[in-house]
């Protein structure tokens, strides 16, 4: 992986690197700052995506829906093929605010990951699921970051159950003891559904955090049997998917988990290439420096007026 760009626009990630034969952009929060003419590029790459991986169907949910509003809160991972600039694989989170009593607290939701069945099996996953969460993690100087997944693929489960700490729903602890995951459960289910295409006739099972009749919001075609669904390699996720969900029905499961210095060095060593930690180390000093060091350095230029927040 080579730093190729590129500086942060508005205080919002903009990056992009070379990764073997493609080149990865990160954007956070794109209908936010950028122009009209990139972002209709970006919706159109990102449908393209869709169109390669379905085949057939569509979605109109999250970023895919055409709402400005969604790149607002999203960022997203678009994946090209150097050689000829065509988009091959994505993946768009959502950042949600919800309000836990007192307090308040941001969730990345993991949101939709697509790759063009021709480039399946080429090494993407390491870039699509999990390289975007350890950025922020890092940004955030290492506190800790609430996660929320939405997903019937038992796959999808074991990986996020691997990846992240203290997830919930699992075959470990497959009803939530943490009041507080409980709290953004509820407040995901009262006002964040449309970033996971699941609709208002879909109900909840705050026992199980099992979401019944999910596929009814946009969601609709990505609906599956359990025949359909990947498996993952250790059984134990394919058999509690298959008890705990109705796949007739259109059942998903909310997991909700955290990212913390225990995850993100799971991801480092388990997920990340060993040609590419050099580079990943890199990047994630860039995303650092802008964090910590830089607004440092600004402070002891004398040359340059910042009014009320100059030291005394």
């Amino acid at each position: 992986m080579r730093l190729i760009a590129k500086a942060v626009s508005k205080d919002y990630l903009d990056v992009s690197f070379q990764s073997g034969t493609n080149t990865v952009e990160i954007v956070e929060r794109p209908g936010r700052w950028m122009t009209a003419d990139r972002l209709e590029k970006l919706r159109s790459d990102l449908t393209g995506i869709a169109t390669a991986t379905l085949e057939t169907g569509a979605l109109h949910y999250g970023v895919l829906s055409g709402n400005r509003e969604r790149l607002e809160n999203a960022i997203v991972t678009l994946v090209r093929r150097t050689s000829d600039g065509k988009p091959v694989a994505f993946n768009a989170l959502s950042l949600m605010d919800c309000n836990l009593s007192a307090s308040r607290c941001r969730i990345i939701h993991l949101g939709l990951v697509m790759i063009d069945p021709q480039e399946r099996q080429k090494g993407l996953s390491w870039i699509l699921y999990g390289l975007t969460c350890l950025l922020l993690f890092i940004r955030g100087g290492l506190r800790p970051l609430y996660v929320s997944n939405v997903t019937q693929v038992p796959a999808v489960v074991g990986m996020v159950c691997e990846t992240f700490s203290e997830v919930c729903p699992s075959p470990e602890e497959p009803e939530p003891s943490d009041f507080r995951k409980i709290l953004i459960a509820r407040e995901i289910m009262q006002n964040h559904r449309h970033v996971f295409g699941v609709g208002a006739d879909a109900d909840f099972d705050e026992k199980r955090f099992v979401i019944r009749n999910a596929y009814t919001g946009g969601s609709d075609d990505l609906k599956k049997t359990i025949e359909q669904t990947t498996r993952h390699r250790d059984e134990k996720y394919n058999t509690w998917c298959r008890n705990e969900l109705n796949y007739d029905r259109g059942d998903d499961v909310l997991q909700i988990g955290l990212i913390d210095l225990a995850a993100a060095q799971r991801y480092v060593a388990r997920a990340v290439p060993r040609g590419s930690l050099m580079q990943l180390a890199a990047l994630g000093t860039l995303v650092f420096a802008r964090r910590v060091f830089l607004p440092a350095a600004h402070w002891f230029n004398s040359e340059k007026d910042y009014g009320l927040l100059r030291a005394r």
